[in-house]
């Protein structure tokens, strides 16, 4: 495993811990595992799982330091439609870990991407459905009870 040191910039930091390449490793097992979670599965049914994985990996490279090609909307505005509470925001965080683990991602990679997700939590946690804002006139809030208190 590469070390990574404070001489190094960014994009030098990006490609030791595993670059894009990681990157792709881990939304693909990470969004497997969500569109089979018998919860999480229902707030993407609408959207191709490889459409999700491409913009995560975009987006997670723009913010840990490699190139920005990123075009999607961000976090806070992205889910404002949905009512993610806490109990849902850490299931999301065990399959992400699962996922981190099964790649045997960097650990500063998994650092940093755990710090960046915790830094988002408080712009998509909602304590009410109200508290949601359609993306569309159309566009239903999307709020599941846990199915089977995962």
């Amino acid at each position: 495993m590469t070390v990574i040191s404070r001489d190094m910039t960014k994009q030098e930091k990006f490609a030791a811990m595993g670059g894009r390449e990681s990157l792709i490793a881990i939304n693909k097992v990470f969004y497997d595992k969500i569109y089979k979670h018998p919860w999480l599965k229902l707030y993407f049914e609408a959207i191709p799982q490889a459409h999700i994985e491409i913009q995560q990996v975009d987006f997670m490279q723009k913010v840990l330091g490699g190139e920005n090609i990123y075009v999607g909307k961000s976090p806070s505005i992205a889910h404002d439609h949905m009512f993610i509470t806490d109990e849902l925001f850490e299931v999301r965080k065990q399959l992400l870990c699962e996922a981190f683990a099964e790649t045997n991602a960097h650990p500063e990679l998994v650092e940093k991407w755990l710090a960046l997700d915790e830094s988002f939590r408080r712009h998509i946690i909602k304590t009410s459905p109200d508290e949601c804002k359609p993306r569309f006139k159309t566009d239903p809030i999307l709020n599941f009870p846990n199915p089977e208190n995962y």
